[in-house]
């Protein structure tokens, strides 16, 4: 049994919110890199990150942002939604032991189409 809640276009109004907190842990990362084949060293050989301007070993930037999807995924609108297209930027790298939330935001709704616009 899940504890997912159904969200149906009409039950989204503009101005709900939604988030997804994690702390990145070292498993993340190698897993992560595994599963795309992203083995930049940044993430993976701390001598050769010391090197870097990170000054040390960082998350990969898309770990990060796909904790976005966890949002629409799980939390908000939940089961069922899926996005089409994200514009992103990073600010700052994510390093092991950052906790990292991502959170969404209804700016519009689409009624033609039932889709909705977030930030």
């Amino acid at each position: 049994m899940n504890d997912y809640r159904i969200r149906y276009f009409d039950d989204i109004r503009v101005g709900m919110t939604g988030e997804f907190s994690k702390t990145v842990t070292e498993t993340d990362i190698q897993l992560f890199a595994d599963v795309t084949g992203d083995t930049n060293p940044l993430h993976l050989d701390a001598e050769y990150a010391a090197g870097s301007i990170f000054g040390g070993r960082i998350a990969h930037g898309m770990l990060a942002a796909g904790m976005i999807s966890a949002v629409f995924g799980r939390v908000f609108p939940g089961p069922g939604w899926i996005y089409v297209k994200q514009s992103l930027g990073f600010k700052a790298p994510v390093r092991i032991g950052d906790s990292v939330t991502a959170r969404v935001e209804v700016l519009e709704r689409n009624e033609k189409r039932e889709m909705a616009t977030f930030k």
